[in-house]
């Protein structure tokens, strides 16, 4: 009895897609993983930067913790610390916000350089074929 071997199948379909007429779709299927690729590198960069930026700030907010929980000698100075750590809190937050700002923004400017890339590549692809078919036509 003839089993099935997966090389078999993997051979069979490289076969077929070596013909000239797949020569497009094997572009299409090329270029297609690379804007993949590289639309996922601006994506994990992102995703990157942004946990670094959430680790310090858990840091930095677990650190000013340390000072919140210390035994104080007078009850006042209970609500002088925890001012004092909310008030450090609140001018933290708008630089870190600041700075997951920064990352969004960087990554929204590099997808948009890469889409006008892709679409530019396209145009051209298309303008080179267009001209091809023409002179074939004629």
């Amino acid at each position: 009895m003839n089993k099935f071997q997966p090389a078999d199948f993997t051979k069979a379909f490289e076969n077929l897609f070596s013909t000239s007429e797949f020569s497009g779709f094997n572009d299409v299927v090329k270029n297609s993983t690379e804007f993949t690729n590289k639309f996922s590198k601006i994506a994990i960069e992102a995703a990157e930067k942004n946990a670094e930026l959430t680790q310090a700030w858990t840091k930095e907010t677990l650190a000013k913790l340390e000072d919140v929980t210390k035994t104080q000698k007078d009850p006042a100075d209970y609500a002088k610390v925890i001012t004092e750590f909310t008030s450090q809190q609140s001018k933290a937050s708008t630089q870190r916000v600041a700075a997951f700002a920064e990352v969004a923004q960087k990554a929204q400017i590099e997808t948009i350089e890469l889409l006008m890339n892709a679409g530019k590549d396209v145009q051209e692809k298309t303008k080179t074929a267009v001209k091809k078919a023409s002179r074939k036509a004629a």
